[in-house]
């Protein structure tokens, strides 16, 4: 993201159980915490939604507040339990010259050579890892490519991911990000032996006779 994000959002006085008037109001409450006393906040719904979809919890942004501006990170999106419905956002306020730590989703492009010969599938075992690193270079991903795998007994470890400059990974080297499951003999039977059932014309001859003996009962 080359530009932050602004989310517009006022103080806010009203606390505890009357928050909910609030939200029939259309507003949402927050509150920002981390470098000094915890702010109470309320920002208006629609806008809040629009913010959130870009954002994420993985992106800076600018939330301005009476005229001061908070550089922060989503921290925790509350939402209610039936109708998803947004009910409380959590903000880190950040030290731009403070290295955090945050999650960073592992995502695999490309395609393994055994996967594409048929023989079973690249699978990926880690869907996240902690990283450290100063706010500016945060990343929502770390990306690697599945060609790692080049033959069926090959495994990524975290210490093959590549992280970008600025980056430190934090998980164990030696955890296992992705490796290759073979497609056992036995499901190929039952494709197989699946395929020819419906292909058999006794069995539709089996079919048809248990279907008209219930309907004769």
């Amino acid at each position: 993201m080359s530009e932050r994000i602004v989310i517009e959002a006022e103080p806010r006085e009203i606390i505890g159980k009357q928050t909910s008037r609030l939200r029939r109001e259309g507003w949402i409450p927050g509150v920002i915490y981390g470098r000094e006393t915890p702010k109470t906040v309320q920002m208006e719904q629609r806008a809040l939604r629009r913010a959130l979809r870009v954002v994420g919890t993985a992106h800076l942004a600018d939330l301005s507040v009476g005229g001061a501006t908070h550089t922060v990170l989503v921290r925790e999106i509350q939402q209610h339990a039936t109708r998803g419905d947004i009910i409380h956002v959590d903000f880190m306020e950040v030290d731009m010259k403070s290295k955090l730590r945050a999650s960073a989703a592992i995502v695999g492009t490309g395609e393994a050579p055994p996967e594409a010969d048929g023989l079973g599938v690249a699978t990926i075992l880690l869907r996240e890892v902690e990283i450290e690193c100063l706010p500016e270079d945060l990343v929502a991903e770390i990306e690697f490519d599945l060609g790692l795998i080049a033959t069926p007994e090959d495994v990524v470890y975290v210490r093959d991911l590549v992280a970008p400059k600025g980056v430190e990974i934090l998980a164990d080297p030696d955890t296992v990000v992705a490796s290759f499951e073979y497609t056992t003999i036995e499901e190929t039977e039952e494709e197989e032996g699946f395929i020819e059932g419906e292909e058999s014309a006794e069995d539709v001859e089996v079919i048809s006779r248990g279907k008209k003996e219930e309907e004769d009962f």
